[in-house]
């Protein structure tokens, strides 16, 4: 079992045939992804690394009638009609690579997505991973070993690191998502952890988290509301970012005292979850429950050399 994705996937790329798209369509296609159709307006009739790409999402789908999921990699300002396009088409669960999407346009794609009860994951994501079963997004998969630790992150590049960090010591994941680092986006921490406790393959969640917003005091919430038992680990970067000053992310910032280091740390630690100051401490610490659990967090797969 998985979350969100799994080998049985069928998905399509919006923007397939721009520079990116096609970077990432090769990728996902030797990764054995099931990316059966592409969407770009104009290019229609045309393949990308034997991918079928149509002029619509509605095309797309009468021709592959199984497609629910979709990948979505066009500049910001073709971002809300793609994705309101997908969403009406029957696609439900919408990944959104795009940063810095408008404020005003991500909150009509998640009302859109709340109502049809699709999931959206981004703005400003890499999207999601299962090991071994498929992926629906922009991440190098050979670093990602299968096993039972999910990992949830606004930062992709953390998430990379993470997820090497702990493939090259014999750890894997189970499903590994990047909720995104915009103001404004679809599933926060807390949607994906309420996912992750009722997973069989997921053993443990790690959380990356970073200054600004509230999504990690909402997952220190919904820790307590499930009454979780299994360990969560979390990192939070930006300890000395400085107050009104954008740091990377549009959704990395802190204003008024709020969405600091210290208000989320103390959230998470009155939950529970074992806070770490380093990705690196937080591998020691990973590594330290698998000793004590008897190994049960070890990867399914070889280590990477």
């Amino acid at each position: 079992m998985s979350i969100l994705i799994d080998q049985n996937t069928s998905m399509l790329m919006i923007g397939i045939t721009g520079k990116q798209g096609r970077i990432h369509c090769k990728r996902t296609v030797e990764s054995g992804a099931k990316l059966l159709a592409g969407v770009a307006p104009g290019k229609g009739g045309q393949e990308v690394e034997g991918v079928p790409v149509f002029e619509t999402v509605a095309q797309a789908r009468e021709t592959f009638p199984q497609i629910t999921a979709g990948m979505l990699i066009v500049p910001r300002q073709f971002v809300k009609d793609a994705a309101l396009q997908a969403l009406k088409e029957g696609i439900r669960l919408l990944v959104i690579i795009t940063e810095f999407v408008p404020v005003m346009d991500a909150l009509q794609i998640v009302r859109a997505a709340n109502e049809c009860g699709a999931k959206v994951i981004g703005p400003n994501t890499i999207g999601v991973i299962s090991p071994g079963k498929s992926k629906l997004g922009i991440m190098p998969d050979y670093i990602y070993g299968k096993g039972h630790i999910g990992i949830i992150s606004r930062s992709g590049t953390l998430t990379h690191e993470t997820a090497s960090n702990l493939t090259f010591k014999g750890f894997g994941l189970s499903t590994c998502v990047g909720i995104g680092g915009d103001s404004i986006i679809g599933m926060n921490h807390a949607d994906v952890l309420e996912l992750m406790a009722a997973d069989d393959d997921t053993d443990a969640v790690v959380m990356i988290g970073e200054i600004g917003g509230t999504s990690e005091e909402m997952a220190a919430a919904k820790i307590k509301e499930l009454g979780l038992k299994k360990p969560v680990f979390a990192y939070i970067a930006g300890m000395y970012a400085p107050e009104n000053k954008r740091m990377g992310h549009a959704g990395a910032i802190v204003s008024g005292g709020m969405g600091t280091v210290k208000s989320k740390i103390a959230a998470l630690e009155s939950a529970g979850v074992t806070v770490c100051p380093t990705l690196g401490k937080l591998v020691e610490a990973i590594d330290t429950y698998n000793r004590k659990s008897n190994g049960r967090l070890q990867s399914l797969e070889p280590q990477i050399d």
